[in-house]
């Protein structure tokens, strides 16, 4: 039997996704077909191996149950739990990170783990890297597939103190951009930082807010459309693109952290409402670009859906929420995957 380590938590902003998301894995994991260990990292950084009721996750109260330190073996792909009684070495055969944001999302795990030799789930380390920038990304996409994104400007933290020193930036984007614009951090996820200016007294507090997410912040025109997103799946060079579901974020000024994840502000379509000709382009428009990207494992690719019938990509996301409403899993579902064999065939895979 493999032993399959689930990871959840972390140091990002997105800790709280995590454990939703933790929560919807592990109540759909094959347990008699896995040796399932949970290892839970907190915002500090720290690794413990939780042994209790996996309803502790959701509730973030999994440090108050059972846990040990954890440690990771570089040498010989181990986990080392620090118990009462003595070290006990647990054997991992693949790694399933659940884990939205930085020191994860951004390859930094997928890094460590190949260095102590574990499979991990997704992509790794070098593409989830690039996916994570959306700036690199861009550049990328732009270059491999031509497929049209919204035009942008990237400021870094090293160029700018004050507010004054935002003012060249601020002049460009108003020129090149207009108003309304987003502001978001480069290397962000779950829409954290990211804020729709539509005023010039606006523009420097979104900067600056977008900034303390990291040190570099893409300044995107707004495109008027609705959302699209499409679930891209890969087993060993197969791919399984789903068709796109349409996110309507109501009265939310976009699809933002709290409406994706707290509110019920947003609704959808699955699939979307699209001829059978477009929904085959915009699968067309993925798979393209997560081939570009090098991309394993799993993506959702995110575009918006302009009034004169244009596909416009606006992003990627390697590790997808899998929480209760996540979008991912349930365009898998509409495409015959259950949750269970989505989870099941992502750990085959890796």
């Amino acid at each position: 039997m493999k032993t399959v380590a689930v990871i959840f938590g972390g140091r990002s902003s997105e800790y709280d996704v995590s454990l939703s998301s933790a929560s919807g894995v592990l109540a759909n994991i094959n347990t008699e077909k896995y040796n399932v260990i949970r290892v839970g990292i907190t915002r500090d950084g720290a690794f413990y191996l939780f042994e209790d009721d996996n309803a502790l996750i959701s509730k973030n109260e999994w440090m108050n149950g059972k846990v040990c330190p954890l440690s990771l073996d570089l040498t010989n792909g181990c986990f080392s739990a620090e118990r009462e009684s003595g070290i006990e070495k647990i054997k991992v055969d693949v790694v399933l990170p659940v884990i939205h944001g930085k020191y994860c999302e951004d390859g930094t795990l997928q890094g460590m783990f190949a260095v102590a030799g574990i499979p991990v789930v997704g992509c790794d380390c070098e593409s989830s890297a690039v996916c994570m920038d959306k700036a690199v990304t861009k550049a990328i996409v732009a270059a491999e597939t031509g497929i049209r994104q919204a035009k942008a400007v990237v400021i870094k933290q090293t160029d700018v103190k004050t507010a004054a020193d935002l003012a060249p930036y601020r002049d460009r984007c108003e020129k090149e951009l207009g108003y309304p614009m987003f502001v978001k951090p480069c290397r962000a996820g779950s829409s954290v930082g990211v804020a729709k200016v539509k005023t010039p007294e606006k523009f420097a507090a979104a900067v600056f807010a977008a900034l303390r997410e990291d040190a570099k912040v893409l300044i995107e025109e707004a495109i008027t459309g609705s959302e699209v997103e499409v679930a891209v799946l890969e087993e060993n060079g197969k791919y399984t693109v789903a068709h796109p579901a349409e996110i309507d974020s109501g009265s939310a000024e976009f699809y933002d952290y709290e409406t994706k994840y707290i509110s019920d502000a947003s609704s959808y379509y699955l699939p979307a409402r699209l001829s059978e000709e477009k929904m085959n382009e915009v699968r067309g428009y993925a798979e393209a670009i997560f081939k570009a990207l090098e991309c394993k494992g799993l993506s959702r690719v995110d575009f918006f859906h302009t009034p004169e019938g244009e596909f416009v990509f606006n992003e990627i996301n390697t590790l997808p929420g899998f929480t209760p409403i996540s979008m991912y899993p349930k365009m898998m579902i509409n495409e015959g995957i259950s949750y269970s064999e989505l989870v099941d065939r992502l750990i085959e895979t890796a």
